[in-house]
C-alpha cells in the first residue's frame, strides 16, 4: 500500500486525514522536501516527515486539529534550536523544516484516486497544497514557483510514475529483495518463467508477479527509463537470454548475478553477437555492494544497496 491509497481507505473507513508534507528545508534537517506523511483519525499513521520528537510533535499537532469540523490547511515551522519558542522542533541539527498540513475527507476521493493511478496510466501529475486544500493538474503550463507567506501560500511538485524494479527469477534472493525495494519505494514486479515455485507464493511484497516466457521479457518494462532490472534467474542461459534484451533498453539500472566466471563467458558470448564492451561495463555483474554476504537476505541485503546507490545518485550530487 502507498500513502494515497493508505488516505483513501482511512476515509473510506469513514476517518479524517490529516496530510503533512515537507515543503521547505533550510540547513541541516532530518526530513527532505517532498517528505509525506499521513495521520488518520482513526488513530493509523503513513509515511514519514523525518522522525525523532519533531515527528512526534508533528503527529500530535495533526491529531489535535482532526476535528469534527475540518480546519484549513495550514503551514507549521519546526526549527532545529532550543532557543527558537514555540517553533522549537527539539532538535539541535541547527536546519529547520517548514511542514504543510492538509486536511483531506470524502470530497477528496475522486483526486485520491487520481493519483493512485499515476503508475497504472504512466502519466505524470502536478499536485499543489495551499490553503484551499489539495489540486491535481495534469497542465504542463502550471505555475510551479511555491509561496509560503499569509494566506496566499501554496506548494507545487509534479508526481512521477513510481520507479519499478523487475526481478527476473523468482528464487530465494528475490523474496527478501522484494520486501527492501519495496520499502525504498520502489514499485516490484518478479517474473518467473516456472508456474508456482514456493518462493513466488510466499512473496507477499512484490505488487505485481507474472510467469513469463524469458524470450519475450523485454516487452513486460513498459517504462524502461523508469526501471531498474535485476536478473537472477534459475540458469546462465536464461540469465544470457534476457540480458540480451535488456541491455538493449535506456534502463536507470542493470544488474545480473553470478560468479565472475558465469559473468566472463555470457559477456563473451555477447561480445561475439556484437555488443561492445564498452556498453557491456555498464551491467552491474556480479551486482550489489561487497558486505560479505552469504544468505540470501544478505545478498539481497547487497543488491538493494546497489539499487539505493543509483537512485539517489541525482539528490546527492
Amino acid at each position: 500500500m502507498d500513502l494515497w491509497a493508505f488516505i483513501s481507505e482511512e476515509i473510506n473507513n469513514g476517518n479524517r486525514v490529516m496530510l503533512i508534507t515537507v515543503v521547505s528545508v533550510k540547513g541541516s534537517s532530518p526530513g527532505k522536501k517532498g517528505f509525506k506523511m499521513a495521520v488518520s483519525s482513526g488513530g493509523n499513521i503513513f509515511g514519514s516527515i523525518g522522525g525523532g520528537v519533531m515527528e512526534y510533535k508533528m503527529v500530535e499537532l495533526a491529531r489535535e486539529k482532526i476535528t469534527d469540523v475540518m480546519q484549513p490547511a495550514f503551514l507549521k515551522w519546526q526549527i532545529h534550536d532550543p532557543n527558537a519558542g514555540k517553533d522549537a522542533s527539539g532538535l539541535i541539527c541547527a536546519g529547520s523544516q517548514l511542514h504543510a498540513f492538509v486536511p483531506l475527507s470524502t470530497p477528496d476521493l475522486q483526486r485520491l484516486q487520481a493519483l493512485m493511478s499515476v503508475n497504472s496510466d504512466g502519466v505524470s501529475r502536478y499536485l499543489r497544497l495551499s490553503s484551499g486544500g489539495l489540486e491535481l493538474t495534469r497542465d504542463i503550463d502550471l505555475d510551479i514557483s511555491d509561496a509560503y507567506e499569509g494566506d496566499g501560500w501554496q506548494y507545487t511538485e509534479e508526481v512521477h510514475p513510481s520507479k519499478t524494479l523487475y526481478i527476473f527469477g523468482g528464487g530465494h534472493i528475490s523474496l527478501p529483495l522484494s520486501q527492501i525495494a519495496r520499502l525504498t519505494g520502489l514499485r516490484v514486479v518478479v517474473l518467473d518463467d516456472r508456474k508456482n515455485i514456493n518462493t513466488m507464493v510466499q512473496n507477499s511484497f512484490a505488487h505485481d508477479i507474472k510467469t513469463i516466457d524469458y524470450s519475450k521479457a523485454a516487452k513486460f518494462i513498459t517504462h524502461p527509463q523508469s526501471s531498474f532490472v535485476c536478473i537472477m534467474t534459475a540458469g546462465h542461459g536464461s540469465d544470457q537470454l534476457i540480458l540480451e534484451q535488456m541491455l538493449q533498453l535506456p534502463l536507470i539500472y542493470l544488474g545480473m548475478i553470478g560468479s565472475k566466471k558465469k559473468i566472463q563467458k555470457i559477456f563473451s558470448h555477447l561480445e561475439s553477437k556484437g555488443f561492445s564492451a564498452e556498453k557491456l561495463l555498464t551491467v552491474d555483474a556480479p551486482m550489489g555492494i561487497p558486505i560479505n554476504d552469504e544468505l540470501p537476505e544478505e545478498i539481497a541485503v547487497s543488491i538493494a544497496a546497489g539499487l539505493i546507490r543509483v537512485k539517489n545518485k541525482k539528490i546527492n550530487e
